[in-house]
């Protein structure tokens, strides 16, 4: 079932209860329902129906979120695009992803009956970046089962239903806070979608939130806010990154609940905790751990119904995928058995969260291996406790002397945006690979965690 006739269910079952609540104000379940049933009928009207892409960009989180399930609705893939991108950056995205409409209006409310949807679970139902708007784009596409039918499984272990208030404090582009906005709706709750990190309204938020979704790096600001004015939150659903072990302590004295998950934008839930006891496999998802003869740790494999189709327009990425539906996007974890605690080690897709900008290493790679005297280059993400993580460079020495920071320094002031540009810079001697010959990004980015005694610091 799509999920803007979960919505319809809601409207008629309880019209008066908030759906929507954003920065240019709020919206029932009915005056929801009625919004998404006009802006249905005109895309219909401008032959945009099943199976079409249709690309949406609008600043108004509400106003997004009514286009992408007015889309859900008429049986489109929504593909929702970074309304912060400038005119070069939405030019370079639509070349690499060819979409069949471009909406950055709200679309008009058109007259007429109910719109009456015939989309399938199987459908093409939503895309999403999954390494936000510096760099190459890359487009992920799934079912809409594939998120929908995860509902269920994400209420129970969470403990969210109808009559809570759910903040979503980020942007929508990224498929954590879309995922959690669509989810609050079609369990009908109230979804508050300030659009991005709301600093100053924060403690306003809070006051009347009973679930908030989070990244890690935010947990802190939220316990803060709780202790000054005090609030209803229960619950903290926490994705994105590993969560340090103290932070579940300090969300358990001020009261809040803490499930954390580890996934992927393709591959959706992989693992949970819901109590403190380390990630176990979310419901219905296997989980193999290929450790290669010789070494330590292994890649990631995961067999589920939540799995994405994967790119779109044959986009390069770190999905790859197995005969018998295995998959894996190169994360590094611990030797695993069935029934044990997953122990993740690294993360393989590699995209750096900084500061509030998504950061694609190949493309700090691509910039800085032009430098002469640059060899192999590898670009992973530090921890950060400010910033979440920094973008951080590891060059390969192998007998030589690598070019002076100076010169590194001076290659990425001229040639990357200064999210881009490394704060941390290393050597190693070699760096380990995969057996396609690549160097395993996600090793290294543990092996530097762990403080590793190989990796030089370049002063």
């Amino acid at each position: 079932m799509p999920v803007a006739a979960q919505v319809m269910r809601h409207a008629s079952d309880r019209p008066r209860r908030l759906a929507l609540c954003g920065p240019g104000g709020d919206l029932s379940y009915a005056g929801l329902a009625t919004e998404i049933n006009g802006a249905a009928r005109h895309l219909s009207a401008q032959g945009i129906g099943r199976g079409a892409l249709a690309a949406i960009s609008l600043a108004d989180p509400v106003a997004m979120l009514v286009a992408v399930l007015a889309a859900d609705l008429v049986g489109a893939t929504p593909l929702v695009c970074d309304p912060a991108w400038d005119r070069e950056q939405r030019a370079r995205v639509m070349d690499a992803v060819p979409v069949d409409a471009r909406i950055v209006a709200p679309p008009p409310a058109a007259e007429g009956p109910p719109v009456r949807s015939g989309a399938s679970p199987a459908d093409r139902a939503w895309a999403c970046f999954s390494s936000g708007s510096t760099g190459r784009p890359r487009a992920v596409v799934r079912t809409r089962a594939s998120w929908t039918a995860s509902f269920p499984y994400l209420n129970d272990l969470a403990g969210i239903g109808p009559d809570d208030v759910v903040l979503v404090p980020g942007p929508l582009v990224s498929s954590l806070y879309g995922f959690a906005a669509v989810h609050a709706l079609a369990t009908g709750a109230t979804a508050v979608v300030p659009g991005r990190w709301p600093s100053a309204s924060l403690a306003a938020h809070l006051r009347r939130s009973t679930v908030v979704h989070l990244v890690p790096h935010h947990l802190p600001a939220v316990l803060e806010s709780l202790r000054e004015t005090g609030g209803p939150l229960r619950t903290a659903v926490i994705g994105g990154a590993a969560l340090p072990v103290e932070s579940r302590a300090l969300a358990a004295d001020a009261g809040v609940r803490v499930v954390s998950y580890y996934g992927a934008t393709e591959l959706s839930f992989v693992a949970v905790d819901a109590d403190g006891s380390g990630l176990r496999p979310f419901p219905r998802v296997e989980i193999d751990v290929r450790v290669a003869p010789g070494q330590a740790l292994g890649e990631v494999w995961v067999r589920s119904p939540w799995l994405s189709e994967g790119y779109l327009a044959g986009a390069a990425g770190p999905l790859r995928r197995e005969g018998d539906g295995w998959t894996t996007v190169g994360d590094v974890a611990e030797p695993y058995r069935p029934g044990e605690v997953l122990r993740l080690r690294g993360r393989g897709d590699g995209a750096i969260q900084t500061g509030g900008a998504t950061v694609v290493p190949e493309d700090v790679e691509e910039v800085l291996r032009r430098l002469p005297g640059v060899g192999d280059i590898v670009v992973v993400g530090s921890p950060h406790p400010r910033l979440g993580s920094v973008v951080t460079a590891i060059l390969e020495a192998e007998g030589t002397s690598p070019p002076s920071r100076a010169a590194l320094e001076a290659m990425a002031r001229g040639g990357l945006d200064a999210a881009q540009r490394p704060r941390r810079w290393y050597a190693v001697q070699s760096l380990p690979r995969t057996p396609a010959g690549k160097p395993a990004r996600g090793l290294l980015a543990a092996r530097l965690a762990d403080g590793d005694p190989g990796f030089r610091r370049l002063a």
